[in-house]
């Protein structure tokens, strides 16, 4: 019998690999609610942008990804990555922008290739391909942010308690 003559109440401590999956299912599960909402900013604004003024599809879409990316910031920093180092902020946003830049990139490439290579130019079509950049761009970005830009805080050195 366990504690208070209850069976089976004993808890196995979890195991360390079963602890970082855990983990990294809870980032995944933040980084995907931030890039949910950043996916909806960023296809609101290309639509509106599109529908009310006479910029190329591409031009368009890298404003909607520059909106995108300072909402995302904002959710990541203070959502997804909250508990992470924040000792370095101008590292940080540095790293940010850079690979934020190459997330723009790799998004706003698929879309021009399929409008300027491919000829899709219908709004379904700039919708399909922008949609399918961000995907391709934010496997990027998931890897580059959580290993470059909100790194784990080091570890604080224990206090040395002196023995009068």
């Amino acid at each position: 019998m366990g504690k208070g003559g209850k069976r089976g109440t004993h808890v196995r401590p979890r195991s360390a690999v079963r602890a970082r999956i855990d983990r990294l299912t809870r980032e995944i599960a933040k980084f995907g609610a931030v890039g949910g909402a950043g996916l909806l900013v960023n296809l609101i604004v290309f639509n509106l942008v599109r529908s009310t003024t006479d910029l190329q599809v591409v031009r368009a879409s890298v404003i909607a990804t520059v909106v995108a990316i300072v909402s995302n910031y904002i959710g990541f920093r203070y959502f997804t990555y909250r508990d992470r180092d924040k000792s370095g902020r101008t590292k940080e946003m540095t790293l940010f922008v850079l690979f934020s830049a190459i997330g723009l990139v790799i998004e706003n490439g698929v879309l021009f290739v399929a409008t300027y290579g491919l000829g899709f130019h219908g709004p379904l079509a700039s919708n399909v391909f922008k949609f399918v950049g961000i995907g391709i761009a934010t496997l990027f970005r998931f890897w580059s942010y959580r290993t470059w830009v909100f790194r784990v805080a080091p570890p604080h050195p224990p206090l040395i308690q002196r023995v009068p």
